[in-house]
């Protein structure tokens, strides 16, 4: 997988990693691990996952396999 950063952000991302004596793609990884774990636990956004999966759900039943 690769992400494309604008210069500004790819400049920050470098500097955090540096003073903390982290390979870039560690920040990264764990960023992203921390906005899914605040995702999970937001509640509008389970409100929405929850409707997603009902509207696919109901999709799959009109199915009749």
């Amino acid at each position: 997988m690769s992400i494309r950063l604008d210069d500004d952000l790819a400049d920050d991302l470098e500097t955090v990693a540096a003073v903390d004596g982290k390979p870039m793609a560690d920040v990264i990884r764990q960023a992203v691990a921390d906005h899914v774990a605040a995702r999970r636990g937001d509640p509008g956004f389970r409100a929405r996952l929850r409707a997603r999966l009902t509207r696919q759900q109901r999709l799959l039943g009109a199915d009749n396999d």
